[in-house]
């Protein structure tokens, strides 16, 4: 809201076309698909896109990079985890499982990450500060 430019989050895209009957690996593509689609459009109207994803491996990650130079546009990497393990496992059970998964698929999904590199803003949620004026700085 703060930036005054539309949000597109992957993780209701793959819930939907997992309702759809798309399983196994193949909604996670499609959705970042989707949303690299829609991030495109919105691009193209000369608007900033803010995409909410994971990026667990560097062929997802690439993808916004090829958007980004298509549109002839800088991309802005943050990079948000928790760093207070305790406190990831609370927030994560806390969550409904049919939406954002259990505690034990989260640490297979970490095991699987493949570690960022490039230029970024790292946010830790486990800090008290507000993170939102770096963010913006950053972006900015």
């Amino acid at each position: 809201a703060a930036l005054r430019a539309p949000v597109l989050p992957v993780d209701p895209v793959e819930r939907a076309l997992h309702r759809y009957g798309l399983t196994g690996d193949v909604p996670g593509m499609a959705a970042y698909g989707a949303v690299a689609g829609l991030a495109e459009v919105q691009l193209g109207l000369g608007l900033s896109v803010v995409v909410d994803a994971v990026n667990p491996v560097a062929s997802a990650r690439g993808l916004w990079h090829d958007v980004a130079e298509r549109a002839g546009v800088p991309l802005r990497v943050i990079e948000v985890h928790c760093g207070d393990e305790e406190e990831h496992r609370r927030r994560v059970e806390a969550r409904p499982p049919e939406e954002h998964g259990t505690w034990e698929q989260t640490l297979r999904r970490r095991a699987e990450y493949e570690p960022l590199i490039g230029p970024r803003l790292v946010v830790d949620t486990a800090v008290a500060a507000d993170p939102l004026p770096g963010i913006l700085a950053y972006l900015r």
